[in-house]
């Protein structure tokens, strides 16, 4: 067991950031966070919230290839791909491809999905524990179809997802689909509800758990960029910031986006792209959805938090690209436009991006450094970091505490790379 004695500098944070100093800091270690910018204040900021263990399935899918491909030639696809003069990029994009396989995808869930279901243990345990204002709901995640094509072929996932997985929805045709959800317009083909589902509000839960843990203990420390690392044998020493060194027994580089600009300095190679995505946060329409919803085929999510109706998803490689087009806006409000009776509220509150973590593989990247034992990643989550924060956290907790693992790390170490 750790002792007080024993310190942890957390290097991000984000949302990973955060729940691995929640863990750290029950398991007794000192704990101090540093971020280059806002404390959550990045991916983690304005997504929709999702805590969903139905995601089982990765990007790599041979569908999504087609997309990534076809949108050379669509600029205004939900999912696009923007050639850019970087190698670094299209070796990501090859080896992706590489992944996209039947058999591939599948073993990327099975690692997956203990993984998920950990996290949303994690988050109920949290949310009974804790008194965090976080518009917690365990209501389900709604997957709504517009046509009778797009229903039958996700029929084929759903039974996908319950032979291989165990995870199962409930089917409903789009005639029963007003009684379940008022807010859907009457002439959908129907959807599926994967009832275990939950979500919340991610910029409460930022706030709600940095205090938690400024009142634990956790000293927080924001705008501080990491400029260098500083090494002696076969450890880490210290960490070079803007403000100044700082050491730790333990290091846990929890950087998002950022963590393949960062690789070099860690020792550990991460090959991660930022994948764009954006969100509108709005007043709550007259008739509002009370479910969260995806629609897959336009690819955007829908949640309606207490006071707000928010709009978000896409996803584009176009590097570190820090604009709004106004158009990705619009696109998201016309996207909606099929499916609910009231797509869009009167005021828009606030526009926003964020660059998602992504591995080639869709798996995340936890675990030891290679080059440093006293150094850990817990990185590249993709479009999951708010679902799989707690289960991070814990098992990086674990890892520092020389504990064995509630669940096997092997698939998500950096040095499968």
């Amino acid at each position: 067991m750790a002792q007080r004695s024993d310190s942890v500098l957390v290097v991000g944070g984000g949302i990973i950031g955060l729940a691995c100093a929640h863990y750290l800091s029950e398991a007794g270690f000192s704990v101090t966070v540093i971020d280059r910018g806002n404390i959550g204040g990045e991916c983690s900021y304005a997504n929709c919230g999702y805590v969903c263990p139905s995601h089982i399935l990765p990007l790599n899918t041979s569908a999504t290839l087609k997309k990534g491909l076809a949108s050379l030639f669509q600029p205004r696809a939900p999912f696009r791909f923007k050639p850019q003069l970087r190698l670094g990029m299209y070796r990501w994009f090859w080896e992706f491809a590489r992944r996209c396989g039947h058999e591939t995808m599948l073993a990327a869930g099975h690692h997956l999905a203990p993984l998920l279901e950990s996290s949303l243990h994690e988050y109920r345990q949290l949310m009974s524990t804790e008194a965090l204002d976080v518009e917690w709901q365990a209501s389900g995640l709604l997957y709504v179809f517009q046509t009778q094509a797009g229903f039958d072929d996700y029929s084929e996932t759903d039974r996908l997802l319950t032979t291989e997985f165990g995870e199962s929805a409930k089917r409903i045709e789009g005639a029963a689909l007003p009684a379940v959800e008022p807010a859907l317009r009457d002439d959908l083909a129907g959807a599926f509800l994967y009832e275990d589902d939950g979500f919340l509000r991610p910029d409460k839960l930022i706030r709600g758990w940095q205090s938690l843990l400024a009142s634990n203990g956790v000293t927080f420390v924001p705008q501080n960029p990491m400029t260098g690392v500083r090494r002696a044998n076969d450890a880490i020493t210290a960490i070079e910031t803007v403000k100044g060194n700082m050491t730790a027994d333990h290091y846990v580089f929890a950087t998002g986006a950022w963590s393949a600009k960062l690789a070099q300095m860690i020792g550990c190679r991460l090959p991660i792209e930022p994948g764009k995505g954006y969100s509108v946060t709005m007043t709550r329409p007259v008739q509002c959805p009370s479910l969260p919803m995806l629609f897959p085929e336009h690819g955007i999510g829908v949640t309606s938090f207490e006071r707000h109706f928010r709009l978000g998803s896409m996803m584009e490689f176009v590097g570190f690209d820090d604009s709004i087009p106004e158009h990705r806006i619009e696109q998201l409000k016309d996207a909606a436009a099929p499916y609910l009776y009231e797509p869009i509220g009167e005021e828009t509150v606030e526009t926003w991006f964020g660059w998602r973590p992504m591995t080639w593989d869709s798996l995340p990247i936890i675990g030891r450094v290679p080059t440093a034992k006293n150094a850990l990643v817990a990185t590249g989550h993709n479009m999951l970091g708010l679902t799989l924060a707690p289960a991070t956290g814990r098992l990086i907790a674990e890892l520092v505490g020389e504990q064995s693992t509630h669940l096997s790390v092997d698939a998500f170490s950096p040095t499968r790379f």
